[in-house]
Formats: structure tokens, sequence, C-alpha cells
């Protein structure tokens, strides 16, 4: 096993070991499958797997949900992101469907995003009231609601 990632699953061990029961820790894992393989989310009770309207992030998102179970984290959902039109959503939604996935949130793609990497800001900071920043903080509150 790799040092990092045995690293993080022993702290992650240990902070949701030491956590209050009303404490939510959030994790953001680099995308893809090695954290999961490597079992470094292991300790944790849900997943969210983001996904784009494109194949290879559909089956990526798959994936993520495979090996999480693997772990015995039963609860995956699926973020739609960059989603620009219904029939992105319908696409998203059609493969979820199929694969067992719950759709839990979805993030519009959203041009501001790229203006604000453009000038090295962060886009909470550059536009705080754009469609992808509105609707990540309605998904924080309804995640937050359901835990």
């Amino acid at each position: 096993m790799c040092g990092a990632h045995a690293t993080v699953r022993g702290f992650l061990g240990e902070l949701v070991a030491k956590a209050p029961d009303t404490f939510d820790i959030v994790v953001d894992m680099e995308a893809g499958l090695e954290h999961l393989s490597r079992g470094t989310g292991k300790h944790v009770s849900r997943f969210l797997a983001v996904v784009e309207p494109y194949y290879r992030s559909m089956e990526t998102a798959r994936r993520v949900a495979n090996l999480a179970a693997d772990l015995g984290i039963s609860e995956v959902g699926a973020v739609l992101n960059k989603v620009r039109n219904e029939e992105d959503r319908e696409a998203v939604a059609s493969y979820c469907a199929t694969h067992g996935m719950k759709i839990v949130g979805e993030i519009p793609y959203d041009d501001r995003l790229a203006d604000a990497e453009r000038v090295g800001q962060p886009p909470l900071d550059y536009s705080p009231n754009s469609a992808s920043i509105t609707a990540v903080r309605r998904l924080a509150a309804e995640l937050l609601a359901g835990a």
C-alpha cells in the first residue's frame, strides 16, 4: 500500500473515531479510483461521485459506486456536474438509473467558473451568485439537512 494512502486512511479513521456523532467530515478526494482501490475512504459513511455528462465520467462513477460498496459504504450518491441542457440531464439520469445510482444533486455548466480560473480567483469570490455556486450551496444545505 502506498504510504500516502495509508496515512490518509489512518488519519480519517482516527478523525471519524474521535468526532462527535453530530460532526460532519467532508473529504474532497482526487478524481478517479485509486483512493478507493487502496481503501483510503473506507471510514466514510457517505460517498458522492461527481458525474459529468460524458460516458467515461459515467463509467468512472459506476466503478466508484462498486468500489465504495466493496468497502462497506452503502450510501453512494451521484452529483450531476456541468449539465448544459435537458439532453445532458436525461443521459446521466438514465445511466444512473440503469446502474442503481441515486442522484442527489445537480450543478449546471457555468462559464463563470472558467472566468474565475482565468483570473486566478476562487469561484465563490469571483461570482458568489452564479448558477453553479448557488447550486453547490443548495446541495450542501440538502446534504446537511438529510445527514
